[in-house]
């Protein structure tokens, strides 16, 4: 967990990228107070081959109809296999390794 902070923080200094450093305040909070996102808010705020990331856990309730990156400290099980259907889970760091720019991605809480 710390490892993951840390490492966002960096990315966000060396890549002028401010979304990794946003992200790793909100994993700074109490476990307690991330955010626990349905699928279906998902669905309703993303648009189509859109970059998300959740700074909490992703929860299997709703419908997915839309590709979509989906990017999470956590996943339900059913939740990763909704999305898959359509689209790709990832953990954050793999998000933060494959774009360290942050450029396209959207934040849902």
């Amino acid at each position: 967990m710390l490892g993951l902070i840390d490492e966002l923080k960096r990315l966000s200094r060396e890549n002028n990228a401010p979304i990794w450093r946003d992200i790793a305040k909100r994993l700074e909070r109490p476990r307690r107070r991330w955010p626990e996102v349905n699928i279906s808010r998902i669905n309703r705020y993303s648009r189509e081959d859109e970059i998300v990331v959740v700074p909490g856990k992703v929860l299997g309730c709703g419908e997915i109809d839309h590709p979509v990156t989906v990017a999470a400290f956590s996943f339900s099980s059913r939740a990763r296999e909704k999305i898959t259907e359509k689209g790709r889970a990832m953990d954050i760091r793999g998000l933060a390794e494959e774009n360290p720019s942050g450029r396209g991605v959207k934040i849902i809480e």
